[in-house]
């Protein structure tokens, strides 16, 4: 059973929970009512859905806690329009952009194949969720704008972390804390040449001699879409580099573009469709070599560096700034990395790739490793060096070890306990009315509370 302190932070996203639920087919009425807001049978239905849809084992009180979870977030909202909080239409826009632009990015931008599967365009899907979407924004600012000002003492970490029994504790495994710093070999000018000669000729074939661009993209394409005969399906603006992007969009339907140079190498663009924003294009990507010179002299680069890191000329965080790729996720944060498993900083040794786990094996604290060699996703060879910021052995999470850790669960937690505490008051000021069945749903009479009940 759902905990009453925990039921305002179980927010469903209102319009995944109801895109994957969609299938389901509710004759709908009114269940319950929030001051001015109302839940309808198919807001606790289609949750319940889509929860038994992953957890097929939970029992039928689940929708009583689905029930109690929406009547919360339902009085967030409400309180939030007597507050005079606002939500401009350009940020639900915005947010509704956002979440459709990655369902369509997981259908490679095929808007009829969405059309297919939902039933609906998404000028129509946008168009459906869009009350929702304003309503959850209106919800998470409402909470933010009560929660923005707790913060915490040394002395209530202290407490909270005395609070927790010894044993349940967290065990916590060794882990580090690491810096990069990424630079790219650059190319000669004889390899860049020929590369540009190849691609030249490349259009050559396809605007003098009748070459079809998609089997010319087949053929010499040197990326991930020469499978699909360069085609790369529907972006908006912002999803690729500025060189290529600015070409792109100057197109004409049916256009090819001039030979363009961006970071990746030479392209040939194809204007395929243009969508509003959005634009569905081709191309054929030609690389220049990097040659073993080429790498030599990256690696020879960063030697250099790390030289005049040890001889305290530069700071780490400094050299990263000078030197380090920009396009490195790790470049905005000095060079330090963030896990994307966990999404802090901390590395357990299982979460290190091979090549980083040997480098800093034998590193001591605040050491740098020799220039590792490696390759991204997208095939690119690069060089960096790594950094040991911290390295902690197995323990258990104390305060000497972990107090900023700790520090961020605390303050969580207590922010956690003042919103319960308003969602407490507000149910005594609140009218709320629960109708049907679910009036008689056990875990909504725990406050105390005399419902306003009525059959169906």
């Amino acid at each position: 059973m759902m905990h009453s302190r925990n039921y305002i932070f179980i927010l469903c996203c209102l319009i995944g929970g109801a895109l994957q639920a969609q299938d389901s087919l509710v004759i709908d009425r009114v269940v319950a009512r929030v001051g001015g807001e109302i839940i309808l049978l198919s807001d606790v239905e289609e949750q319940f859905s889509y929860i038994k849809d992953n957890t097929p084992d939970i029992d039928e009180n689940t929708r009583c806690e689905i029930l109690e979870s929406t009547i919360a977030q339902k009085m967030i909202i409400h309180h939030a329009k007597v507050d005079s909080i606002e939500v401009g239409d350009a940020e639900v826009d915005a947010q509704l952009d956002y979440r459709f632009d990655n369902i369509l990015a997981q259908m490679n931008g095929d808007e009829e194949f969405f059309q297919s599967y939902y039933g609906a365009t998404i000028v129509e899907m946008k168009e459906k969720f869009r009350d929702d979407q304003k309503q959850q924004i209106l919800m998470e600012r409402m909470q933010q704008s009560l929660i923005a000002r707790i913060d915490i003492t040394p002395k209530e970490v202290q407490a909270f972390y005395k609070s927790i029994p010894v044993d349940s504790l967290p065990y916590l495994k060794s882990e580090v804390e690491i810096s990069e710093l990424v630079i790219e070999p650059k190319v000669n000018e004889e390899e860049r040449q020929i590369a540009l000669d190849k691609i030249t000729d490349i259009k050559k074939q396809i605007t003098e001699d009748g070459k079809p661009f998609e089997e010319m993209a087949k053929r010499f394409s040197m990326d991930g879409s020469a499978a699909n005969g360069g085609d790369l399906g529907f972006a908006k603006r912002g999803n690729y580099v500025a060189d290529f992007e600015a070409a792109a969009y100057s197109l004409k339907k049916g256009e090819l573009s001039d030979i363009v140079e961006s970071e990746f190498g030479f392209h040939i663009i194809e204007l395929i469709e243009r969508r509003g924003n959005r634009i569905h294009v081709r191309h054929i990507l030609i690389k220049p070599t990097i040659t073993d010179d080429d790498l030599e002299l990256a690696e020879n680069k960063l030697k250099g560096i790390i030289a005049e890191i040890e001889m305290d000329s530069i700071t780490f965080k400094e050299a990263v700034r000078k030197f380090s790729m920009e396009v490195a996720p790790s470049y905005s944060n000095g060079g330090r990395m963030k896990n994307p498993k966990s999404g802090n900083t901390f590395f357990e040794t299982s979460d290190l790739t091979p090549d980083i786990f040997f480098a800093i094996d034998t590193l001591t604290l605040h050491g740098i490793t020799d220039p590792i060699e490696y390759t991204t996703p997208s095939g690119e060879t690069l060089y960096r060096v790594i950094k040991l910021d911290t390295r902690t052995s197995p323990h258990r999470a104390s305060l000497e070890t972990d107090y900023d850790r700790i520090k961020q669960i605390a303050k969580n937690s207590k922010k956690n306990e003042y919103m319960a505490d308003w969602i407490d008051k507000k149910y005594q000021k609140t009218y709320i009315e629960v109708e049907g069945i679910y009036s008689s749903c056990p875990n909504l009479a725990k406050w105390g509370k005399k419902w306003a009940t009525t059959t169906p």
